[in-house]
């Protein structure tokens, strides 16, 4: 492990101690608890992983598997499971390689998400990652809607050292891509970063929106690879999970951003997210710097969350 990823595991380590703490204690008493593997045990087993936020689901899902591993390795003693349980995990949470193909390939990247999930932020930070890689990255300013949001793009877009086209508040987003898809065309950029509205509760015409934009990149721009984020934040358990499935509705969702891991009891929702609805979760963040967002590595995340000696 290189040092910039010791120092990114170091800190999502410490991000989730407060979900660590209250699964691994509930897990070790169950298994310092029990004399025999049986459905009391699997029971308890439940409880402590549903509080940890991974749903119900999910929680079925890797007790499945770790019943089908106890047989298969005969297992009687109940300390023996926590390897097979971690095993499981990381199963319902692998991420394929091509998750990342976008980064080498001519491709628009939206942004959705509802406001306050660490969308513009998540825009500026990839950027950021992506120039650093030696690409050309163009930021498209398309949340017309909050005045915030396009001072705060053009703010990221400074400290990344990335072009950014922008309009005034209240300006037509899919103006906005329109502008952007030329300069990008014109520029020869690599990758184009749009960030968009959050506007879920009026989700007629955030789906009219979203439908229009796509409209503009499918007659401009058709032989660009496309991927469309969700940024959901960490913090908020099983209503991050609720608003993945709303914006799921109105448009096509193929990646996950996690963001504000950094101290939440709810980390377990990253387990849940990526089980049920079957999209991968491919960065996450655990602060507020350029490179406090990382590619998303099961094995690390669920070392990070259940075994707080592994490094």
């Amino acid at each position: 492990m290189n040092e910039e990823k010791k120092g990114f595991f170091a800190k999502l380590k410490a991000g989730l101690t407060k979900t660590r703490n209250s699964i691994k204690s509930g897990i070790d008493s169950i298994l310092n608890g029990f004399s025999s593997i049986d459905d009391d045990f699997y029971e308890e087993l439940e409880e402590i992983l549903i509080m940890a936020d991974l749903g119900v689901n999910t929680t079925e899902k890797i007790l499945e598997s770790l019943r089908e591993k106890v047989r298969e390795n005969k297992i009687k003693e109940p300390a023996e499971c926590k390897s097979l349980l971690i095993e499981s995990i990381k199963e319902i949470m692998h991420v394929d390689d091509t998750a990342y193909d976008f980064e080498d390939r001519k491709s628009i990247v939206l942004f959705i998400g509802v406001n306050g999930v660490g969308k513009t932020t998540s825009v500026g930070k990839l950027a950021g990652q992506l120039k650093a890689k030696g690409k050309k990255v163009i930021l498209a300013a398309a949340d017309t809607f909050r005045a915030a949001a396009i001072e705060q793009l053009t703010e990221w877009s400074r400290r990344a050292g990335v072009d950014i086209i922008a309009q005034n508040q209240g300006s037509d987003p899919g103006a906005v891509v329109f502008d952007a898809i030329s300069a990008a065309k014109a520029r020869n950029a690599d990758v184009l970063l749009c960030d968009t509205a959050g506007r879920l509760h009026n989700k007629k015409n955030l789906m009219e929106e979203l439908k229009k934009i796509d409209r503009i990149i499918e007659k401009e721009y058709s032989d660009a690879y496309r991927e469309n984020f969700i940024v959901l934040d960490g913090t908020t358990g099983q209503n991050a999970l609720e608003q993945a499935r709303q914006f799921m509705e109105v448009t096509d969702v193929t990646g996950i951003i996690l963001t504000k891991l950094d101290g939440t009891a709810k980390g377990g929702i990253a387990v849940a997210i990526q089980s049920e609805l079957k999209v991968p979760v491919k960065y996450i963040c655990i602060g507020e710097q350029i490179d406090d967002m990382q590619r998303f590595n099961a094995d690390e995340f669920v070392n990070a969350l259940f075994d707080d000696n592994k490094e």
